[in-house]
Formats: C-alpha cells, structure tokens, sequence
C-alpha cells in the first residue's frame, strides 16, 4: 500500500501499448472519485485526446499544452468544469503531439510535470492523468510526477509481455516499483488463456484482486460520451468498476 501525506494524490492510468482500457479506465475513476466527493482533476495528454472526448471537453485555448510548457499561461489557466460536480479536466490539444520536444527544451530531466502540479496541490485531491503510450521523456515526467502509477492489462500474453517491460523499465530507470498498481481489463475468466494469466500473474501481489471484464457496457461510454455510472449505473461494468475505484482507494489512501 501506498501512504501519502499530500494533499493532492496524483495517479497516472498507463500502458506501454494502447487499446488496453486505460483512458476508459481513467474516465471511470476519475469520475467515481468525484462522485464519492473527492476534489478531482483529470489531464489529458495523450494527444489522442478520448479521455477528453468522453466529457466532451475542448481546450479554452488553441495550442494550450504548448503555452503551459513555455510559462505563456500557468496551468490552472487551462482547467475546465466537466459539468459533473468536483470534476474538472484539461483537455487534450494538437500541441501535446510535440510535448516530447517541448520536455526536451525545458532542459530540466523528468521533473518538469511534477513542478507544473505543485501549482494546483491545493486545489485537488486527486489528479489523474491520462498518458500517451510507450516509453519517453512523457512517461518519465509522468512517473516522477505520479504517486501511483495504474497498469490495465489484458490477460494475455503480448499485453503481459508489456507488463514485464514496464516493471524492467522502471527498475532500470530508478523508479519505485511501489508506484506500480495493475489491474486487469477485457478480461474474459471462461477463456482457460485468461484465466490462467491472471492466476499466475496475481501471485506478484502487484494486481488488484477485481478487473474489469469484457462487456458491452465500456463499449457504449463512446455512443453516451460519459462514464458507465452516468449511463448505466446498475449495469455490469459499472458496478465492476465501482468495486475495482473502491479496491484502489484502499490501496492508495491507507
């Protein structure tokens, strides 16, 4: 378990791939966290820009992440209203393709994103910040910056592969492998395959005991652009992901 003596718990939803559920992932959190009445904050650099999709979200000014980096505008200044009480966003924007560039000029190794933060530390509970996939400068500012670092995995053996990468590339850079905290998603426990994976992988004490099964309720959150508790909060994948949210709490918060 992690402890944290913040007042801002920030926690980044990451995979070295995509398409694994990590920006569904984040968007179910971050809402369920403001809905049990947490301050939050969700922020959106993966340039792809979903999580900001779901809570259709634009960003107030064009070339937005681009101005944060260069100190042309502070970092509160690009915080949006989710229209969901407690809950707020940066939202994506086509600068954040050249973040990497961007890092790279400010000349200050992985610890830039974790300074930009301190500047909302008081504002937030907790922040969740949706990250681009694969291994850069991003992902190290990114883990610098995270108190927890939320892995989905799909029970399988190329996205366990990942996993194995992940936590060799983190130990590599220096990392706390603490930080570390999976989860599987798309997970189908009547396939002996998926089965199998989680049994053996559970043994690493590094997953959560619930997941996020393969259903047709996270599938629909892109018809309803919202969270599955919005639109269906009695349904299967909200109350999987209502019981995984309560599982990392726990982890997280003692």
């Amino acid at each position: 378990m992690i402890q944290n003596n913040a007042d801002m718990f920030t926690t980044s939803l990451y995979n070295l791939k995509g398409g694994v559920g990590k920006t569904t992932s984040c968007v179910n959190f971050a809402y369920m966290a403001a809905k049990d009445g947490f301050k939050t904050l969700i922020w959106d650099l993966d340039p792809q820009g979903a999580a900001s999709f779901y809570y259709q979200a634009q960003p107030k000014t064009k070339g937005s992440i681009k101005k944060i980096m260069e100190h042309d505008i502070s970092l509160s200044d690009a915080i949006m209203s989710t229209g969901f009480d407690n809950l707020d966003i940066i939202p994506a924007d086509i600068s954040g393709r050249k973040i990497e560039i961007l890092l790279d000029e400010q000349k200050s190794s992985k610890k830039y994103l974790k300074s930009l933060l301190k500047e909302i530390e008081k504002d937030y509970d907790f922040v969740f910040i949706d990250c681009p996939p694969g291994f850069s400068l991003v992902a190290d500012n990114i883990f610098f910056a995270s108190d927890a670092v939320l892995m989905p995995v799909i029970p399988t053996t190329l996205s366990v592969r990942s996993y194995e990468l992940v936590t060799e590339y983190l130990t590599e850079k220096g990392f706390e492998l603490d930080k570390l905290m999976c989860f599987f998603t798309m997970a189908d426990v009547r396939k002996n395959m998926h089965n199998d994976v989680m049994q053996d992988l559970y043994k690493d004490n590094r997953f959560f005991e619930y997941y996020i099964p393969y259903t047709s309720g996270v599938e629909k959150m892109g018809l309803h652009k919202a969270p599955v508790e919005v639109f269906a909060p009695s349904g299967y994948a909200a109350l999987c992901y209502r019981a995984l949210w309560n599982e990392i709490k726990e982890g997280v918060l003692e």
